[in-house]
Formats: C-alpha cells, structure tokens, sequence
C-alpha cells in the first residue's frame, strides 16, 4: 500500500503547529486515495507529540534515532535520515513542514534522491497518465499555482497558514517505530552551537492577537502603548519594515514576506500603509482591522476591519476601554 510519510518537528512536548498542519494536508491526500498516513521525527516522540500523531490520525511514528540526530542536528543530516527510512518503506509521497527548517530538510532530501520538490503546496493529486497535479502558493502568497510534477515518488513542502490544523475523525494507532540510519561523520560537521533566546511573552509567530506598527507609530517610544494593548489581549507586538529600518523595533518583530509570517485570530495594522510585502506576512490570519489616518491605503481597503482616525489618539483610548472591561487598574 502506498504510505505518505510526513515529516514532522516539535515544539517543546508537542508538535510543532506547521507540522500539524503539514499532517493535516498529508491525511487529506491519503484519505482521498485510501493510503496509509506515517510520521517521521528526529529522537523518541514525547508524550504530548505522541498525542498529536495520534489525534492526526498517524499509523505509525518512525522516530529518527542516532548519536548525530538531536533538535540541533543539521538538515542534512536528518535529510539522509529520511532518505534512508524512505528507501526502506517506498512511500508514495513524502511530505514536510514549509518551515525555514523543514524545507531545507526536503532541499536535501530532493539533492540526495535525485527527485524534484515541489514547495508551499496547498493541494496534491496522483495525476491522470502519471505524476502529481499540484496547487502551490507563489510569490509570497499572492498567486496560486496550478503545477505538474513529473516525478514516480512526489516530495512537497505544505504551505504555511493555508491547510488548518484538524484532527481526524478517528485517532491513529502511532506505533512507535525506531529506525536507525547510517550516517557519515561528515554530516555531523554543520550543527547548532548555540540558541539566542528572544525575549519572554508569547512569540510572534504563534500569537493569537498581533498588534502591529509601523511609520504612523512616529517613534520606538511610540510604541509602547502598542505593547500595552497587546499585553492586555495576551498577544504579540510587530512591526512593518519602516519601523526596522529606523531602529524602532528589531528585525525580529518584523512581519512580512521578509519577516514573519502570522496567523493570528486578529491581526491590529497600525499606521501602517501595507505594501504587498507587508500583507503577504499577514494576510492569512483570520481578521485584520486597520488603523489608519489615510483611507486609501492598501491596509486600510484590504482590512476586514477600519477606524480612520490618529492612532495616539485611538490607542489610549481603547486600551482603558479594555481595562475597564476587565476591571484591571
């Protein structure tokens, strides 16, 4: 039978949410064609990603064991890794995580086996006569792509934020099933020496609700009632690339085609024009309201929601609204 194998990462004692919604993908196209779902993952599966594999509906969890394997392992390394698990099982397809990290794994895995990658899908389908008929996301999100892959065995990344994370209506069995590759030394050479560790709070990437600034803002100091209010919602504070460039916020805050792509539940614009990089960062989460003194702007005629007005103005103003709702001092 044919297997799609997803390679999947963690994130403390859970999977990571791009590798559930990766699984999520993955068990669409093996259902579609009555296929078995497995993962693979580096070291032995926690009990909380355990509990994710089986909530995916995953059969069997290959767990990646080897001295050179570790969260710091480089992707060549686990690359090789899963080639070999791939030549073992001849899986129809093989699936990653569209991460920074994920797809350098599949970059590998393509090099080394010789086939071609298929990145940021949203769709797959055996095709008539042979091959793979794909959907792909394009140019930072702004296009989709309808695509043919020539190739037997297809190797896709799945596109960020597109599929949502869902379990499957009936939990998988992920057995437990430890494989040990061969791995040169040589791999062992590239590898992570050392983590900077951001600052506390909820990330960027993961937050529910991102309050975002940008030239409108005025200041780094402006920005602090930003942080306020994003405190008060239990979210995150970003930033467009205008407010980089002057040194208000760090590259990190960044959100944007070369920053961070969000999906939060609410995304706050504020003073924020949107260029198309800047939305394409933001433009998958659930609702965006805009903040803005200038109703032509991009932001603001995109925006599910809009308040024309100063923002210095507005901020204050609706942060006591929000403490005094909440009875906070």
């Amino acid at each position: 039978m044919t297997t799609v194998l997803t390679y999947v990462e963690r994130d403390g004692d859970t999977l990571a949410k791009p590798s559930r919604e990766t699984l999520t993908f993955a068990r669409s196209l093996a259902e579609a064609h009555g296929w078995g779902l497995d993962a693979a993952l580096v070291g032995d599966p926690t009990e909380g990603s355990l509990a994710d594999l089986r909530a995916q509906g995953v059969a069997t969890v290959h767990a990646l064991v080897h001295d050179h394997l570790d969260d710091d392992a480089a992707p060549a390394a686990v690359a090789e890794a899963l080639v070999q698990l791939h030549t073992q099982l001849g899986p129809g397809v093989l699936v990653g995580p569209g991460t920074d990290h994920g797809a350098e794994v599949m970059a590998h895995v393509g090099a080394r086996t010789d086939l071609p990658l298929a990145a940021n899908c949203t769709t797959a389908a055996p095709a008539d006569g042979g091959g793979w008929d794909l959907t792909r996301v394009r140019w930072g999100g702004v296009l989709l792509e309808d695509a043919h892959l020539e190739a037997d065995v297809a190797l896709l990344t799945a596109a960020p934020h597109q599929t949502a994370a869902q379990s499957a209506g009936a939990p998988g069995a992920a057995e437990l099933s430890t494989f040990k590759p061969e791995l040169d030394d040589a791999l062992h050479v590239t590898r992570v020496k050392e983590r900077a560790t951001r600052g506390g709070g909820i990330s960027l990437a993961t937050a529910p609700v991102v309050i975002s600034g940008g030239r409108g803002v005025g200041s780094a100091e402006g920005f602090g009632i930003l942080e306020e209010l994003a405190e008060l919602l239990g979210g995150a504070v970003g930033c467009s690339r205008v407010a980089t460039n002057n040194g208000w916020r760090s590259h990190n805050d960044q959100v944007g085609q070369t920053g961070t792509r969000v999906a939060p539940d609410l995304y706050v614009a504020c003073g924020i024009s949107g260029a198309t990089q800047h939305w394409v960062g933001c433009m998958s989460s659930k609702k965006i309201l805009a903040i803005n003194t200038d109703a032509e702007a991009p932001m603001v005629t995109r925006a599910d929601y809009a308040v024309l007005g100063d923002l210095h103005e507005l901020l204050p103003a609706l942060v006591e609204e929000v403490k005094a709702r909440r009875g906070v001092g």
